[in-house]
């Protein structure tokens, strides 16, 4: 697995358009031919996640799925970005264990999307 780093590759994934949505996330993914492997990229708006505590929280947990989930199929740039913010008054903490846990659940329902099975 390696970063998607370039702003020329995360337009180039972000124009091939959502290929799965979850309440908070969407995900793109396009084929890329020139590498060998899985990469990833990670949006969190700061319209979304005001701060800056929660969108690095939400960035490591993306990177972190990613990097745990197997099945991913190689030749493929995915960027998982954040659409909706989550309710400040449900999750009190950025760092609380049920916005974690939230995260965690709809980033693995993405994840799957682009697994391929075993």
């Amino acid at each position: 697995m390696e970063k998607i780093t370039q702003r020329k590759d995360f337009d180039a994934v972000m124009s091939a358009g959502v290929m799965a949505n979850t309440v908070h996330f969407a995900l793109h993914a396009n084929t890329n031919t020139a590498v060998t492997s899985f990469r990833i990229g990670a949006v969190v708006p700061k319209r979304w996640a005001k701060r800056a505590v929660t969108r690095n929280s939400i960035k490591r947990q993306i990177y972190n799925m990613a990097q745990s989930h197997q099945h991913i199929r190689s030749n493929l740039d995915v960027v998982i970005r954040l659409r909706k913010a989550f309710a400040t008054s449900e999750y009190i903490s950025a760092t609380s264990a049920k916005l974690k846990s939230t995260v965690r659940f709809e980033l693995a329902q993405l994840l799957n999307v682009v697994s391929t099975p075993p």
